[in-house]
């Protein structure tokens, strides 16, 4: 830690400080590695695998899910929200959404969608990632008085 370490290189033509942020850089793709082992991020195993085509196409995917999540990261972290990459996925896994249904006066019921929680990270996180978005439109809710469906 408080020694001093020699570099060596074959990429002659890279300047000094390429060099050193190349091999700091090692440091992020083995921390990425551990987080393939942690069930929280992304889970590399159990492998309920036995050909090796399925075994490439179950580490393809784990791989593909982690850059995912580490571009989502990135992209709440240039929105203010600082957090893990486990963090944030816990973050957003605790994101509940509820539909509140309000009597009709003269028509069809109100349905107004709102977060279980309000907390402010789960508000900045829906509106970063347009949680919105993937929201069922035509939700079919079965109304309490009568068993006819609403949507909204």
């Amino acid at each position: 830690m408080f020694g001093k370490r020699i570099l060596v290189t074959t990429q002659n033509d890279w300047p000094i400080a390429k060099v050193v942020a190349a091999y700091r850089s090692q440091s992020d793709a083995e921390f990425g590695f551990r987080q393939l082992k942690d069930p929280h991020v992304v889970s590399f195993s159990p492998m309920n695998h036995w050909t090796e085509h399925n075994i490439r196409i179950h580490t393809f995917t784990c791989v593909l899910a982690l850059q995912a999540a580490h571009l989502m990261r990135r992209e709440a972290a240039n929105a203010g929200e600082h957090h893990s990459v486990r963090e944030l996925l816990e973050r957003l896994a605790s994101i509940g959404e509820t539909v509140m249904i309000y009597p009709s006066t003269g028509g069809r019921p109100k349905a107004r969608r709102m977060l279980t929680e309000d907390i402010e990270t789960h508000a900045n996180l829906a509106e970063i990632f347009n949680l919105n978005q993937w929201a069922p439109k035509k939700s079919s809710i079965i109304h309490p008085q009568a068993s006819k469906t609403v949507y909204d």
